[in-house]
């Protein structure tokens, strides 16, 4: 059967191969089109296959609001060049619209398909990395952000009143999340282990200070503990100072904005999401 420029062109339009791919799929499959389409879909398959092992390091977080509910999802890829590429873009958002269209709160087997189907086409490792569903409680605000390059979003919910100073500070949250990137909310959420191998870590360095080594062992005490709280006051969220303000920390801008509106306000939900990690 003949194959016309006309057949290579529909085929490629359908799988994104290549001309020549799409002619020589279309030769081994006699110029049946379903055929051809189906060797394809093999042959990316198995370019995806021997990819697997490869890091996907690259890729983008997607977050949308949909009435009380948020969706977060990291779709990871290759290449920066395939993480600004319109499918991919196309294909972060369309997970969205089938979380929210079918409740779905984890990674289903209907988004792995989607990522596969995406992958096969570029022939470049993917996944759908991590996917979170955040409720919004009734009389909540929520506010949303995902910085220029798409690598880093934040998702702020503040509980206790709906009003447009607490909107403003719940963005505000956002946008200091992505500032300070903070590695806990509060100190409450530290390890121990952490915080123990911190104190090792500030021991040694003190060891090393001759200045250090004539004080009395309570005032070491105390400067030792000492640098743990401003540790933990500069990795903490709620600890550190506020990004609209840096003469309070957010806790104390919490109460402030609390005041201000006449209502206990508290956070409901805090998440930084930074691409791989």
């Amino acid at each position: 059967m003949a194959i016309t420029a006309a057949d290579v062109k529909a085929l490629r339009e359908k799988t994104g191969a290549g001309m020549m791919e799409c002619k020589k799929a279309l030769t081994e499959a006699n110029g049946d089109a379903a055929e051809a389409e189906k060797i394809l879909k093999e042959k990316g398959l198995a370019a995806v296959a021997k990819r697997a092992e490869r890091a996907t390091s690259e890729g983008r977080i997607f977050v949308r609001q949909n009435g009380n509910k948020i969706a977060v999802a990291e779709v990871t890829c290759e290449t920066d060049f395939v993480a600004k590429n319109a499918d991919f873009i196309a294909l972060g958002e369309k997970i969205l619209d089938i979380v929210f269209e079918k409740g779905y709160t984890k990674v289903e087997k209907e988004l792995e398909d989607l990522v596969l189907e995406l992958a096969t086409k570029i022939r470049e490792n993917m996944s759908l990395r991590r996917l979170e569903v955040i409720d919004v409680p009734a009389g909540s605000v929520a506010s949303t952000y995902v910085h220029s390059d798409f690598k880093t979003g934040a998702v702020v919910v503040v509980e206790g009143s709906d009003s447009d100073d607490v909107k403003v500070f719940a963005k505000d949250c956002c946008l200091h999340l992505a500032a300070f990137t903070p590695s806990y909310t509060t100190k409450e959420e530290v390890p121990q282990s952490y915080i123990d191998e911190q104190k090792e870590i500030f021991k040694a360095q003190m060891a090393q200070d001759e200045k250090m080594a004539s004080k009395p062992e309570n005032v070491k005490a105390g400067i030792l503990q000492g640098k743990i709280n401003k540790h933990l006051a500069e990795i903490c969220f709620v600890d550190q100072m506020f990004v609209k303000d840096d003469k309070v920390s957010v806790a104390k801008k919490l109460e402030e904005v609390s005041k201000a509106v006449g209502a206990k306000l508290s956070f409901k939900k805090v998440a930084l999401y930074i691409l791989g990690k």
